[in-house]
C-alpha cells in the first residue's frame, strides 16, 4: 500500500500537537521518512495552529497541480500526439482518457491526479506524463515539485558543471575557505584557502569526495577534531542528499565502497540518524595553529543540478583562532581547481 507524502506530513504534525504535553509550543520528536525526504521535527517548534496551516497548504498545492495538468492537457491537439483529430470537440485539447492511455495508466488514476486527489505517483509515471503533455524542462521540474516536493533526479554527469561566476566568487574569498559539492559530495571546485585547509588537490579526482575523505583519509579525520561528533553530524546531512538520488549508481557505489573500508561508516549508516540544518560552526585542527573555530554556511548555486557552495569564516575573537589569516597569507597556497 502506497502512502502519500502529504498524508505522512499530516500524521507527523498531528502527532506533534496531540501526543506531547499541552504547552503553548510543543516540540515534535517524530522522524518521518516520506517517499523521497526525511524530516526531523525535533529541531523546530510546532504550535497548536500549525497543523491547520499545513492542511491549507496541502490543499493549495493539490489545487495548483489540478489546474496545471488541466492547462497543459488543454493546450495540446490530438494531431500533436499522433491521434486522429476526428469530429469537432466541445472542449479544447486532449481528453483525460487520451492522456491516461498515452501515459500508460488507468483513466480513474489520472482523473484522480488531475482532480487533486491525495494519491502517490512514481517518477516513471511523472516522466511518462511529462512526455505526453510535452512539458519542457522547467515544466517537468514544476510537476515534480507539486507531486513529490523535490526536483527530478538528473543524470550524474550534469552535476559537474560549475558556473564560471562561482569560480570568480570563490577567488574573491581570499580569507574564506570555500568549495562546491554535488549530491554525491564530490568536491567540484574550491578556492586557494580551502585547498590549504582541506588539501583537496592532493586527492585523485575519483577520491576527491568529502564523505570519502571524512571516513577514509587520515589527514581529514585529524582535521575534523573531535572527529566522531562531526562525522556523525555530516553523515546525517549526507543522508538527506542520498534520498534525493537513491537511484544514482555513482552514489550507491560510494556507499558500498565506504562500507568496505570504514567500519564506523558501515555501523553509523545503518543507524538512520538525522540531525538539524547543515549550517552553524565547526572546529578544525590545523597542524600549525591548533584548533580553529569556524562559522560556516552553504549557498545553493544551481538548484536543478544540486550544486551547493560551502564557505567558512574563522571566528577570530578566540585565542585559538589568532593567526589564521596570517597562516592563509603565508606561501604555499595551491591553485584554485577548474
Amino acid at each position: 500500500m502506497l502512502i502519500s507524502p502529504y498524508f505522512l506530513h499530516l500524521i507527523c504534525v498531528l502527532a506533534a500537537v496531540y501526543c506531547r504535553p499541552r504547552t503553548a509550543e510543543m516540540r515534535a520528536e517524530v522522524i518521518v521518512c516520506g517517499a523521497f525526504s526525511y524530516y526531523n521535527l525535533n529541531f523546530y517548534t510546532v504550535t497548536k495552529s500549525d497543523w491547520m496551516s499545513i492542511i491549507r497548504n496541502m490543499g493549495r498545492v493539490r489545487k495548483e497541480l489540478a489546474e496545471f495538468l488541466r492547462s497543459r492537457r488543454e493546450r495540446l491537439t490530438p494531431s500533436e500526439v499522433g491521434l486522429p483529430s476526428g469530429a469537432r470537440r466541445r472542449t479544447p485539447g486532449l481528453r483525460r482518457e487520451e492522456v491516461a492511455a498515452l501515459a500508460g495508466v488507468g483513466l480513474t488514476w489520472y482523473t484522480w491526479l488531475e482532480q487533486g486527489r491525495d494519491i502517490s505517483v512514481s517518477a516513471t509515471f511523472l516522466d511518462n506524463l511529462a512526455r505526453v503533455l510535452k512539458l519542457d524542462a522547467a515544466e517537468r521540474r514544476y510537476l515534480y515539485l507539486l507531486t513529490q516536493q523535490r526536483p527530478p533526479a538528473e543524470p550524474g554527469k550534469t552535476w559537474c558543471v560549475v558556473p564560471q561566476v562561482v569560480h570568480r566568487l570563490m577567488g574573491d574569498l581570499v580569507l574564506r575557505p570555500a568549495y562546491v559539492i554535488n549530491l554525491r559530495w564530490d568536491v567540484l571546485a574550491w578556492n586557494q584557502a580551502a585547498d590549504k585547509v582541506f588539501r583537496f588537490s592532493s586527492h585523485a579526482p575519483e577520491r576527491r569526495n568529502l564523505l570519502w575523505m571524512l571516513f577514509a583519509d587520515s589527514f581529514t579525520q585529524k582535521l575534523f577534531d573531535p572527529w566522531e561528533d562531526q562525522a556523525l553530524q555530516m553523515l546525517s546531512h549526507f543522508r538527506r542528499d542520498f534520498v534525493k538520488a537513491t537511484q544514482e549508481p555513482d552514489i550507491c557505489a560510494l556507499i558500498k565502497d565506504l562500507e568496505k573500508v570504514s567500519p564506523d561508516f558501515k555501523e553509523w549508516w545503518q543507524q538512520q540518524d538525522i540531525h538539524g540544518p547543515d549550517h552553524g560552526w565547526r572546529r578544525l585542527r590545523i597542524e600549525e595553529l591548533g584548533h580553529v573555530a569556524f562559522e560556516y554556511s552553504k549557498l545553493t548555486i544551481d538548484e536543478d543540478h544540486h550544486l551547493r557552495l560551502f564557505y567558512y569564516a574563522a571566528m577570530e575573537e578566540g585565542d585559538d583562532n589568532k593567526g589564521f589569516s596570517e597562516w592563509l597569507r603565508a606561501p604555499g597556497l595551491q591553485n584554485t581547481s577548474a
